[in-house]
């Protein structure tokens, strides 16, 4: 959600009593901006008592820790005392050194570490000892690990290995393809304790979302047939930064098209770059539109607190069902 969820829709989702994040700015200058206005939302908000200098700011940001030195934003974190600072797409060791730097700078801050992998989670575990793990599934929109499994397989799994290990009981939130009431309500069925979801608020008023990237989120449907999961995405305009481990979920578009049909990834962008001379592109071809495979499930925009009032409604209403459904199944029994 880097670029799209900046201060305005993480103080409207904490406001509406969820935790709203910051996405990924990349620069520490900017984090300071987003944190620094997040709180002036917040001196107006009902939270006002609680943000005030020295306390806890009640929401997240994100850190893509791959090429990102944590001296860089070390004093910004320590500044403003996010109540999470959520690190994603890291070695072991960059975990641990991040990790153990927050921690002695800015110990109210909780440390969430996002993975893909049930041997990721198990080595995060046992080396950070993070406040929660983010178990992102191959549903997810935006990068992710090239290799994975829906949270369907991927939550249960890694709560087994961490009881068969005998490791500390970590939180374990979901992440991927989570679009209502129903798909939390799954999620905490599979062993989690919360959930966070990023393609149901493209849909939010607050998102920083062009309008061209809105209306094709909107327009698009079967998120399995209309998403896909490629580096050709990232390449489109240079030399892909990611490691090669990484690849995104975006709407497909002709750089993937090209690729698919056979084209290398040079060819691919030189077939761009003439179609973006000859005005024979369409605005979609020229943007990477990151989404998970549940798109179709964003209909409108709306308030980020009525989407999240109406996720935590649905929630309520299908695990009573659930429940319900079980009690009448074991009396018929």
């Amino acid at each position: 959600m880097g670029g799209v969820a900046g201060s305005k829709l993480a103080v409207a989702v904490t406001g509406a009593g969820g935790l709203g994040q910051i996405g990924f700015t990349g620069d520490p200058h900017l984090l300071d901006e987003e944190l620094t206005s997040a709180r002036r939302q917040l001196r107006n908000h009902k939270l006002a008592n609680e943000t005030g200098s020295g306390h806890v700011l009640p929401l997240g940001t994100g850190i893509i820790v791959v090429g990102t030195p944590v001296e860089e934003f070390i004093s910004v974190i320590s500044k403003h005392n996010p109540a999470v600072v959520w690190l994603s797409f890291g070695t072991a060791a960059e975990f641990q050194e991040w990790t153990t730097k927050i921690r002695q700078d800015s110990p109210l801050t909780k440390i969430w570490v996002q993975l893909g992998s049930v041997g990721a989670a198990l080595e995060a575990a046992r080396g950070c000892r993070p406040d929660a793990l983010v178990l992102q599934g191959s549903d997810a929109g935006g990068h992710g690990h090239e290799s994975g499994a829906s949270i369907v397989s991927l939550i249960p799994e890694v709560c087994d290995a961490f009881r068969a290990g005998g490791l500390p009981d970590i939180p374990l939130i979901a992440a991927g393809g989570i679009m209502d009431g129903r798909g939390v309500a799954a999620a905490l069925a599979l062993g989690a304790s919360g959930v966070v979801m990023g393609t149901r608020f493209l849909g939010a008023e607050e998102a920083k979302a062009p309008s061209q990237f809105r209306q094709a989120i909107l327009e698009a449907s079967d998120g399995g047939q209309s998403m896909a999961r490629s580096r050709a995405f990232d390449a489109m305009w240079g030399p892909n930064p990611w490691p090669e481990t990484y690849d995104g979920r975006c709407l497909k578009n002709s750089m993937y098209q090209s690729i698919k049909d056979g084209l290398s990834t040079e060819e691919a962008r030189r077939k761009l770059y003439q179609d973006l001379r000859g005005q024979n592109v369409s605005p979609q071809d020229t943007m990477s539109i990151w989404a998970g495979t549940g798109v179709g499930m964003v209909k409108k925009v709306e308030k980020a607190a009525d989407i999240v009032s109406q996720v935590r409604k649905a929630a309520r209403e299908t695990i009573m069902l659930l429940g319900m459904t079980v009690e009448r199944s074991a009396d018929e029994d």
